[in-house]
């Protein structure tokens, strides 16, 4: 199941249960993904790709992180903890980042595959 798919699918289950915080961060999301596809339709249709949804999500996440710390600089801590549910509900929908650690090791690794012994080398 795709992003948007499954984005979808809990707009109608947030619809049943109720909960209007989840629901209209989720149509929001709906709303960006939509504009995302109408603008990279090349005569006629186009599906997005999960990866191009990952760059919306992450858009979309990045927008309340700023939110978040104007509010908290701003002295509007509800404004914020508005903003940190929002983010919450997005983060669920975003593959899991790696740690610093984890990044290190992969560019280790791939130094020492492609030979590299110093700055020249990049």
């Amino acid at each position: 199941m795709s992003i948007q798919d499954k984005i979808i699918s809990d707009i109608k289950e947030a619809m049943k249960a109720k909960d209007q915080d989840k629901l209209r961060v989720l149509r929001s999301l709906k709303a960006k993904l939509m504009e995302k596809e109408i603008s990279e339709r090349k005569g006629g249709e186009a599906k997005l790709t999960d990866e191009q949804a990952v760059e919306v999500l992450m858009k979309a996440a990045k927008q309340r992180k700023e939110s978040i710390d104007q509010f908290e600089d701003g002295g509007r801590e509800d404004l914020a903890e508005n903003e940190k549910r929002e983010l919450k509900i997005i983060d669920a929908y975003l593959p899991e980042m790696m740690s610093e650690d984890e990044v290190r090791g992969v560019v280790k690794q791939k130094i020492e595959q492609l030979g590299a012994s110093g700055m020249q080398d990049m």
